[in-house]
């Protein structure tokens, strides 16, 4: 039976290559013959020699531009560049970054910083003031930069911060759900729309009340925030929000008319069509609509270089809607754009191998691609094929079937990595546990025990191979989307190989209200990524908290679920290093979520007008780095 999977799997291969071949040709030909007798050159198609063309592949342009309003497609990089944050976060050196914020510190109950003589965290002393059970939260104090204007021009001051944070707990007013979950650790709350807790305080809002002594010189410059006693509980009010403009929001916004409108009146209407930020740049509104999106850097941005010069070079960038992406990669070749701010699949790579004046970022990925199992299903959900996935046996044989090497191989033509089975990554060594991987490595070793495991719990096969319950074929469905076929072909391939029949279906424009929520699923792919800036909010999003979250096969481990409330609320630095290791067994044990692979990110630029691309993980070529880099070539000039 191994002998004619093995042939299955060969031929597979063998047609899955030939596939991709004859892909790669046609759209070489598609690409290529229009530019026969045609130089691609710096002359072709960009009018304006200032001004970065960037070709961005979805269905459509957002024609409203307020930041919280949507976290799909373009939006939520054109809000990072018209809007800024209070800080950015490095996860290479785990510092916070300035942005709107200039420093910020943990401070005591008369808001005296808690920090060694290097002017670093003092943890030890952090932990021996909030550590007893009489404090109930941290206390956070943070300056902003004092030469901050809005775009129009007013200044933004820390009433702007206190707005944006308050309206963030209010859903009342915001009607926005991702809000509060950015603001959740924050202990500032309404109810109804009633404030029942404070725990935002400036100069104008209680802070001297609270014991928090603001010179008047500094009452725009200081805000202090309450946070639960959680390490991590700052990096997403740090790092998510992004902050608003007091004077332009407050006197339109009403429980009647909500930030986050879904029938917005004429007024707020106009402030979704016109921003007004604090970022990098500005909305040219005229000039952007559903095809086009057309922005101004600001001369008078507030982060410069050491030397004092602007922090970018370029004048104008242009975003070009195209909704297909071998429309956008020959826009690429021809000239029509400078950059592809796209993901490509590692396919085209050959395409751009020996053309002149294309720079390919292959950047190391982010996001772990899991296989997710519905392992507990509402009781209206379960059937007998579900009930097997809610045995961990059962998914152990599954993970054993998984090839991760194979799957980089074949799928990602080896652009990618291959994952710990605590899904951590190994680069990051303070945190990754080794001990998380300890199923053998070897194909042949792990599908027989694979097939040993499945032999005691579904022994019956049907005359091709597949195992049996109650007479009927262990057969399952992956929820994927359409570009995800190709890895479930080859997940089928892998699972053949122990019995178990697996299928692609469609998950469509809504997947998590319409089958993840829901449980009408059997198993489905989900990126993942995990880090210690995120976990202390993602650990129990993914394998803690039911409902509306990311864990979709309901998982209940409450073993599980102690060490990571333990990890969440422990001030101890070194303490909360070590159950994150702990951790990660635990997660690998219960081979819920079980990783496929990373994959690198590929995007690709033209080098003929501008250099200076970076490569960062995680991004495309069009990135902040990038941004700050790039300077005109001598032919662009």
């Amino acid at each position: 039976m191994r002998q004619a999977y093995s042939a299955v799997s060969k031929l597979f291969d063998e047609v899955s290559a030939m596939v991709k071949k004859v892909m790669l040709l046609v759209l070489m030909s598609i690409l290529i013959i229009p530019l026969v007798g045609c130089q691609v050159t710096s002359r072709s198609h960009r009018p304006d020699p200032d001004t970065l063309y960037i070709g961005s592949v979805q269905t459509s342009f957002p024609s409203a531009y307020m930041p919280w309003l949507s976290r799909e497609g373009i939006a939520p990089t054109i809000a990072g560049l018209l809007y800024d944050s209070l800080f950015a976060y490095d996860e290479e050196s785990g510092t916070y970054l300035p942005s709107i914020g200039m420093e910020w510190y943990y401070v005591d109950s008369e808001g005296i910083p808690i920090v060694t003589e290097d002017g670093s965290i003092d943890y030890a002393r952090l932990e021996e003031i909030y550590g007893g059970p009489e404090h109930q939260y941290l206390a956070v104090k943070v300056i902003i930069h004092d030469n901050i204007t809005w775009s129009d021009g007013e200044p933004l001051t820390v009433e702007d911060v206190y707005f944006s944070f308050d309206i963030a707990t209010n859903n009342a007013l915001s009607n926005h759900a991702g809000a509060l979950a950015w603001t959740s650790d924050l202990r500032h709350k309404y109810t109804n729309g009633v404030l029942t807790q404070q725990g935002l305080f400036t100069y104008d809002h209680g802070a001297a009340k609270q014991g928090y002594q603001i010179a008047e010189e500094d009452r725009d410059r200081v805000i202090y925030l309450h946070v639960n006693k959680v390490l991590g509980s700052v990096t997403p009010l740090f790092t998510s929000v992004l902050i608003l403009p007091e004077h332009v929001w407050a006197p339109v916004v009403s429980f009647e008319n909500q930030l986050n409108s879904t029938s917005p009146n004429e007024e707020i209407l106009y402030r979704y069509r016109n921003p007004v930020g604090s970022g990098s740049w500005l909305l040219d509104a005229e000039n952007s609509n559903n095809q086009q999106i057309v922005l101004h850097r600001r001369p008078d941005y507030h982060l410069t270089k050491e030397d004092g010069s602007p922090l970018i070079q370029l004048d104008t960038i242009q975003f070009m809607l195209y909704q297909e992406i071998n429309v956008a990669i020959y826009a690429l070749l021809k000239g029509h754009i400078d950059v592809l701010g796209t993901t490509v699949s590692s396919n085209y790579l050959r395409l751009f191998e020996d053309e002149e004046d294309i720079f390919v970022s292959n950047a190391p990925g982010e996001f772990i691609q899991t296989l997710v199992f519905n392992l507990n299903p509402v009781s209206s959900e379960g059937n007998p094929m579900r009930d097997l996935l809610g045995n961990t046996e059962f998914r152990k044989a599954m993970a054993l079937a998984i090839d991760q090497e194979e799957l980089v191989d074949k799928v990602l033509d080896g652009a990618g990595r291959r994952e710990s089975a605590g899904l951590m990554k190994a680069s990051l060594v303070d945190f990754y546990n080794p001990l998380s991987d300890s199923l053998p490595t070897d194909s042949e070793t792990r599908l027989a025990q694979a097939n040993a495991i499945l032999d005691q719990i579904v022994p019956d096969r049907d005359s091709a191979g597949y195992r049996l319950l109650d007479g009927k074929r262990v057969s399952f469905e992956i929820l994927g989307s359409p570009g995800e076929q190709d890895l479930i072909s080859y997940l089928q391939i892998q699972f053949q190989k122990i019995g178990i029949d697996v299928q692609y279906a469609a998950k469509g424009a809504q997947p998590e209200s319409t089958y993840l929520y829901t449980s009408r699923f059997d198993m489905t792919l989900h990126g993942v990524t995990f880090s210690l800036s995120n976990i202390d909010i993602m650990y129990p999003a993914h394998f803690s908290t039911l409902g509306r979250t990311s864990n979709y096969g309901r998982l209940v481990n409450e073993e599980l679920n102690e060490a990571i409330n333990e990890m969440r609320f422990t001030l101890n630095l070194n303490t909360k290093y070590d159950l994150i290791k702990e951790i990660q067994p635990m997660i690998a044990e219960e081979y819920y979520k079980v990783p496929l692979y990373t994959s690198n990110v590929i995007s690709v630029a033209r080098t003929d007008r501008f250099e200076g691309y970076q490569v960062v993980d995680g991004s495309t070529v069009f990135n902040s780095a990038s941004l700050e880099n790039l300077r005109k070539t001598e032919r662009g000039r």
